[in-house]
């Protein structure tokens, strides 16, 4: 949010990117969230953060969270925001994504859906990280190449020395019985 308590929509991620990519919107420091499992996220790393810019990972506890977990997300920052690693995905994003990419890189993830794609998706977890700001980003993801659903998600920046972003806590959110009637396809009479 600005000093003048507006929120902050930009398309620093997706909208440039390419043609593909429209559809997605991108907010910094957002105000308000609607899905209850980003609100939780949102509330707890400012508790966990206190007065500091960004938590620790050691501030993060799975068993806080334990209900949202498969919804979870967390990377590691590589050098010089490169690229990110998943250390954990949590089960509700594999089914969306119809694969574990836990140990892969953003780019080694995305790489089958384009280069921008990968751009894209490497562009909002670096103004996460690089910025240390809080990212929402949602909308709809054709630009998969897939008749995914419309998704809703938000990137935390984590910090081990206090200084410098070294992971991002994100979740990943859709509408989960949509996504299991989608995949099942149309119901014989």
């Amino acid at each position: 949010m600005s000093k003048s308590g507006v929120c902050n929509r930009v398309n620093f991620v997706w909208g440039s990117m390419s043609s593909r990519l429209t559809g997605i919107h991108n907010e910094i420091d957002p105000p308000t969230l609607q899905h209850p499992v980003l609100a939780f996220l949102k509330n707890y790393w400012d508790v966990q953060r206190g007065a500091r810019k960004m938590p620790t990972r050691a501030d993060i506890k799975p068993a806080d969270m334990k209900e949202h977990l498969g919804w979870i997300i967390l990377l590691d920052v590589l050098p010089d925001f490169s690229d990110f690693r998943y250390r954990t995905i949590g089960t509700r994003v594999t089914q969306y994504f119809l694969a574990d990419s836990t140990g892969k890189t953003l780019s080694e993830a995305f790489g089958s859906y384009g280069e921008a794609a990968v751009n894209g998706v490497l562009a909002v977890h670096r103004k996460a990280a690089q910025d240390q700001v809080v990212v929402r980003a949602y909308g709809g993801a054709g630009w998969l190449g897939r008749a995914f659903l419309d998704f809703d998600s938000l990137f935390l920046p984590l910090s081990d020395d206090g200084v410098t972003a070294n992971m991002v806590l994100s979740a990943f959110t859709f509408d989960l019985t949509q996504l299991l009637q989608t995949r099942a396809g149309p119901s014989t009479p």
